[in-house]
């Protein structure tokens, strides 16, 4: 019970993370009218929040590995609710940008500590990624839709504080929950310990092989995040364009992009659970491999065939994010793993940082049937990269490295 409680709470905080990052792309909509600014002038405020949900990975995953990963935990619920409600206080645009700075420190905290929580221990890892992974891309769709309700019905303000408030009330929770366990779960570690041991041989991996995994896994985690950013963000212009027969309103295209983004993070949970009994790399190979068709045929497509398609490659991108995760999970030792997961998150967040300004350039010069064709380009790149990956041994095998 106590298990299945400490997952719930890691399920809520991916939740949480995304969702808080996100509260301002849409309070920003009616604060930028009340405050006097226009739209390209405000939004600015916002990228101490996305620079920090990246950078604050590494010291995050430091301090997780050597203080712990609970106690980190307990400060991300507490201290991104703390600034989010800071953040609803603001009177002046460089407030609110000390605010979201704060929001993005403690955003950052999840990655890095929360992932390496849910595979640890577990002998197959790809379910329960795949499960946490549909909650972060939840809180990514639900985000727009919860702020956008409590600013027409309360005001922007309370599309701040009234997530904070519910931010803090988990972490006191959560505190609870780790305080009531802290005896079970010293007795797991002890009699887990010698078991560890025993079956460090199933997953030992010489260096070089090491340093190859490793080198694929940020090298795809680069390619993958750039179309991820690209396709998430674009996604609604895109709908705007293409499902013009039946998406005439801005809050219809947003009720279709909702839509397509909830439906395409199940495929998580058909990866997660192919990953716990096939190889990494095939499934891989499979998922990357039809990206690109999809991309291609989408190019000059319109109306239901353009709806059906976005869904599909929608589904092959969300379905590919725990993938990377499993890969981390199966070569990286405990000790070590929260450092691990905050290399990949940094890798991601520095190469998807240049994905607006590449949609808006493409867009400008030759439309989304070329952003589809780059976007084909680099799946067909990710699927040759992952050929590289060996074909047996911690890749091939289904369970999570163990502590040392």
């Amino acid at each position: 019970m106590h298990e299945r409680l400490n997952f719930l709470f890691l399920n809520l905080g991916h939740f949480f993370d995304h969702f808080f990052i996100l509260i301002i792309a849409t309070v920003v909509l009616a604060l930028g009218p009340q405050w006097g600014m226009d739209y390209d002038a405000l939004i600015p405020y916002a990228t101490p929040c996305f620079v920090m949900f990246g950078l604050g990975a590494i010291p995050s995953g430091w301090l997780a590995d050597k203080w712990s990963r609970e106690g980190m935990m307990i400060v991300f619920f507490t201290g991104i609710g703390a600034a989010s409600i800071l953040a609803g206080f603001a009177t002046t645009p460089l407030e609110l940008g000390a605010c979201l700075f704060l929001v993005g420190v403690f955003a950052s905290i999840y990655h890095p500590v929360g992932i390496a929580m849910v595979v640890h221990g577990r002998q197959k890892a790809g379910m329960p990624l795949a499960v946490n992974g549909v909650f972060g891309n939840l809180g990514v769709a639900s985000a727009a839709l919860v702020a956008g309700f409590l600013v027409d019905t309360k005001g922007w303000q309370a599309a701040f504080i009234l997530p904070g408030l519910v931010s803090i009330g988990l972490g006191a929770a959560y505190a609870l929950l780790v305080w009531s366990g802290r005896h079970a779960r010293a007795e797991a570690i002890r009699s887990g310990a010698a078991a560890a041991r025993a079956s460090a041989g199933t997953v030992q991996v010489e260096r070089q092989t090491l340093i190859r995994i490793f080198t694929i896994v940020f090298l795809t985690t680069a390619l993958g995040s750039m179309i991820f950013q690209c396709m998430t963000f674009a996604l609604p212009k895109i709908f705007d364009e293409r499902l013009a027969d039946f998406a005439t309103t801005p809050t219809e295209v947003g009720w279709w992009a909702f839509l397509v983004f909830a439906a395409a993070a199940l495929a998580q949970l058909v990866v997660g659970y192919l990953l716990d009994r096939h190889s990494a790399r095939t499934i891989f190979l499979l998922v990357a491999g039809f990206q690109a068709p999809l991309f291609f045929v989408t190019m000059n497509l319109a109306g239901v065939p353009a709806l059906v398609t976005a869904l599909g490659f929608m589904l092959l991108v969300f379905g590919q994010i725990p993938i990377n995760d499993v890969l981390v999970a199966r070569v990286s030792k405990s000790e070590w793993r929260s450092r691990a997961f905050a290399g990949r998150l940094i890798v991601g967040f520095g190469i998807s940082s240049t994905a607006i300004p590449l949609v808006s350039f493409v867009y400008r010069e030759g439309g989304f049937a070329v952003l589809f064709a780059i976007m084909a380009v680099l799946a067909m790149a990710i699927c040759l990269a992952v050929s590289f990956l060996p074909r047996t041994g911690a890749v091939f095998s289904q369970q999570v490295a163990p502590a040392e």
